[in-house]
């Protein structure tokens, strides 16, 4: 893992003694903000309210002043929530008929309000669509989808091809996520796209979408006309016999797209379309305080966690519809309010400090995406974003996992802040998954700032990698994204605290620091921070 040290001698000072992180004031926290009384801290539903007033009143009680907007503690984010109606109908046809897609075998997302619809609309298989054209792999390139429905494959072309093909491995390329490959489509125009979703490409089961067709989606207002019509997630075992039906078979399709001149392909079939949305304006809300620096007030480091979970929305077999999210995020905003606390009763930083708890994360990062557009804090003066977002909340490990290593030196600080509590810090286990570009602190990297995401290790101290493993593999089974995520009274936040202690002694080092922190040689977000370097002289 390539994460060297390169700050000035005067950064490198020794860490202090341990701080007061309390995994019973997190556990008590997240008891509350994952409690029904907060119904899923939907954005714009019944329990933003008593979120934010909540989040609000620990920022205030810890010691922090208002971060907002018009001295109080709030920015709001204007926003559409687009509601899919039950009853709509995806039907693909091929020369031997008709299949009807919904339910359990498609999640559907139309992007525009009132009803969508499309008749006979030509199919064409676009492989891992456009990942990098800079490189020469871009299916679009030359080829007509004007008006047609792609299909596409989730992640890029290394991921099941055994080797190097260009795009580093397992780790993700940004142009293999499914918004960057909805854009391509979008801007050669097609009309619409599919996804084939695979479990190991998507890193989570289909059942998180499948179960959840009732969760609305979001984005900013004003509302504009989208001329890509409907997303949508169709199951692999409900893709495969419409294939079959076409003469093709996968594996053989995935064989041609994994080349640099495959360009996208006709498809013997089409797809017809008609579904209602609804469309409400909602303005949902930031969350941030602010901890005044001594020394150099106007310089900051900058806290993330994102508050929202999935609402009351979208039940279960059993009948529950509150998404309580105690551990996404629920356990990463208790996290932030505690290393709020251990800044504010500790000697005042020379730097500011700001806390912000986003709203939005689960709809597209559209929160954090909206304060890097409207920042309240200068970017340019942030010499450090870092996430709280933890996965799975854990008992004690040995390890931390670096998410998206190789990026900026502060991993270097990470490093240091494990060892002093006798921790490692580990590439993380499943780069395939592309999570630095699936949370909060990557809004701020692709605009230069310095961002550090990390989670609490697998690797036990009772039981090691494969009891760690266990854990987490049964919540992504089950409890991510749905119901049963679900406050749980044995859980000890032993890893959870790690976890913040380890984030609350690299802000500290940088809140003390006059050195500001920068990315790594090769890192693409190198340049926007190089632009803005004049800001910080």
């Amino acid at each position: 893992m390539r994460s060297p040290f390169l700050f000035a001698p005067a950064l490198l000072l020794t860490l202090a003694a341990a701080g007061p992180i309390d995994p019973a004031r997190i556990k008590a926290d997240v008891r509350t903000l994952a409690s029904d009384a907060f119904d899923g801290r939907g954005p714009g539903e019944k329990g933003e309210r008593p979120t934010i007033e909540f989040i609000a009143r620990q920022m205030a009680a810890a010691g922090l002043q208002p971060g907002g907007e018009n001295g109080g503690w709030f920015q709001d984010v204007p926003l559409v929530r687009l509601d899919t109606l039950p009853g709509g109908r995806l039907t693909v046809r091929t020369r031997r008929g008709g299949t009807v897609l919904r339910g359990p075998d498609l999640d559907i997302n139309p992007t525009n309000p009132g009803r969508t619809t499309l008749t006979d609309a030509e199919l064409v298989f676009a492989g891992w669509g456009a990942p990098d054209p800079a490189r020469g792999w871009d299916a679009f390139a030359g080829v007509d989808v004007k008006g047609k429905v792609v299909v596409m494959l989730a992640g890029d072309p290394d991921l099941e091809a055994g080797r190097d093909l260009g795009f580093g491995g397992r780790a993700l390329v940004f142009g293999g996520r499914g918004g960057a490959k909805a854009s391509a489509a979008a801007k050669a125009g097609a009309a619409g796209v599919l996804f084939i979703h695979e479990e190991q490409a998507y890193s989570w089961p289909y059942s998180q979408v499948g179960g959840s067709i009732r969760v609305p989606a979001f984005s900013y207002a004003p509302l504009k006309t989208n001329p890509l019509l409907f997303s949508g997630i169709v199951r692999r075992e409900a893709m495969l016999p419409l294939m079959a039906q076409m003469g093709m078979t996968l594996p053989e399709l995935k064989r041609r797209a994994r080349s640099a001149a495959f360009r996208a392909v006709p498809l013997p079939g089409t797809v017809s379309l008609d579904v209602v949305n609804r469309a409400t304006p909602v303005v949902s809300h930031n969350v941030v305080g602010i901890l005044r620096g001594s020394a150099r007030p106007s310089e900051f480091v900058l806290y993330g966690a994102h508050w929202d979970a999935n609402g009351h929305n979208g039940p279960d077999a059993s009948g529950d519809a509150i998404r309580n999210g105690a551990i996404d995020n629920a356990t990463g905003t208790a996290e932030l309010l505690e290393v709020a606390r251990a800044f504010a009763a500790g000697p005042r930083p020379q730097r500011s400090v700001v806390f912000a708890a986003w709203t939005s994360e689960e709809k597209g990062l559209l929160g954090a995406e909206w304060y890097a557009q409207h920042p309240l804090q200068p970017l340019a003066r942030t010499a450090v974003v870092i996430n709280l977002d933890p996965h799975v909340v854990l008992p004690a490990a040995r390890n931390l996992e670096l998410i998206g290593p190789g990026q900026s030196d502060v991993e270097g600080l990470l490093i240091r802040a494990a060892a002093e509590q006798g921790l490692r810090v580990d590439p993380e286990p499943s780069p395939e998954a592309g999570w630095y570009f699936r949370s909060d602190h990557f809004p701020f990297a692709q605009r230069g700032v310095p961002a550090l995401a990390f989670r609490a290790g697998r690797d036990l101290k009772v039981g090691g990698r494969a009891a760690g493993q266990r854990i987490v593999s049964a919540y992504n089974a089950r409890c991510y994204h749905q119901p049963c995520d679900e406050f749980d009274l044995k859980w000890t936040y032993a890893g959870t605290a790690q976890e913040a202690l380890a984030a609350f002694r690299v802000g500290q080092l940088l809140a003390n620091s006059a050195a500001w922190p920068g990315w790594l040689p090769g890192s693409p977000y190198a340049a926007a921070r190089t632009e803005s370097a004049a800001e910080r002289r």
